[in-house]
């Protein structure tokens, strides 16, 4: 059976279980399983980049933000250090603010901080990994269904184990999942690298 679309992946779901009275449950399981699929999978087809004006001290995220690559300013492509929450409120302990070029951001209550606060409109560009689009009937398919049919199709039987009380099951779907997951990663560390190495995560470029 294709598995391309959602209508196609409810219908897997359905025929790996054997069952055909899950029809409001199914979008259920794929749901969860969305939710994990961000959380677990760092591919290059999830990057994105977004650009803004910042004159203040925090910025929007992106409403698809996963987790951040790297920033940097437009106007001398200079980058902007990654720091922690707690990492910046040192700074600002630390330092006087009297405003500047920006050259460290954390990722605060759902906004972009800067420091120091910028004492001009500067325009930034945002890298960073992004959520696919949830699937439903009025979206088909996204990057993940596209191209790993498999994660998708394992995470949501994940979530129908414990639904239908299969504990034994859930541990092959889950040992198919993570092994998925692992392919995934590093195919998209292969085609930056060049090689099947260790990922080695980076703060920031």
């Amino acid at each position: 059976m294709p598995l391309t679309t959602y209508d196609e992946l409810k219908a897997s779901i359905a025929d790996f279980l054997n069952r055909s009275d899950l029809t409001n449950a199914i979008p259920d399981f794929i749901s969860l399983a969305e939710k994990r699929l961000n959380r677990d999978i760092r591919h290059w087809r999830m990057e994105n980049r977004a650009t803004a004006s910042a004159s203040g001290r925090f910025s929007v995220l992106p409403t698809d933000y996963v987790e951040a690559i790297r920033l940097h300013l437009e106007v001398d492509n200079r980058p902007i250090e990654l720091v922690s929450y707690h990492e910046m409120q040192s700074l600002r302990e630390n330092n006087d603010d009297t405003g500047g070029k920006p050259t460290s951001y954390s990722i605060t209550q759902g906004e972009i901080e800067l420091f120091p606060t910028p004492d001009a409109t500067y325009n930034i560009e945002f890298y960073y990994y992004a959520s696919p689009p949830s699937l439903s009937a009025s979206q088909a398919t996204n990057v993940i269904l596209t191209n790993f049919p498999d994660a998708y199709l394992y995470g949501s039987l994940i979530h129908a184990a414990p639904y239908l009380q299969e504990d034994a099951r859930m541990n092959s779907w889950a040992a198919l999942y993570q092994s998925a997951v692992d392919a995934i990663n590093t195919d998209s560390d292969k085609a930056k690298t060049g090689s099947g190495g260790r990922r080695i995560k980076i703060r920031s470029y």
